[in-house]
């Protein structure tokens, strides 16, 4: 049931997400998590800014309502829950973009003026690491 992955900073995709509120899958039969985890990983090979994040998938997050979801983790740093993407490579980036802050922080808080633009109005939930709360 689990597969163990790298422990480092890493963007989960869920490979199996809605590709909208609306619609389970796009024109031409695919999720739009399908499409979101191949965004990330075309966009991640694209630039070596990205080197320090992997890029990793499963199917559902448990986010439905939320369509096209990613739960952004590090070791020892809060995590967060991020969806309702357009499955493209804009959204790829902004989350990756984002990532490359979230890697360099110390416990993954983020300053807001770093936010891409491409995140904002996109955090579902956050949730502590192992043995923390956030203050």
């Amino acid at each position: 049931m689990l597969k163990p992955v790298d422990t480092g900073p890493a963007v989960v995709a869920c490979n199996t997400c809605r590709h909208s509120r609306d619609a389970r899958e796009d024109q031409d039969g695919a999720r739009g998590g399908a499409r979101l985890a191949a965004a990330l990983k075309r966009v991640k090979a694209s630039d070596p800014r990205y080197d320090g994040i992997a890029v990793q998938e499963m199917p559902c997050l448990f986010a439905c309502q939320d369509f096209c979801t990613v739960h952004l983790r590090a070791p020892d740093k809060v995590g967060y829950v991020l969806g309702r993407f357009e499955p493209g490579e804009e959204s790829a980036r902004a989350i990756l973009d984002y990532a490359v802050h979230y890697a360099a922080s110390e416990h993954g808080r983020v300053p807001f003026s770093q936010w891409p633009q491409g995140v904002k109005g996109h955090f579902i939930t956050r949730t502590p690491p192992p043995g923390f709360v956030a203050e």
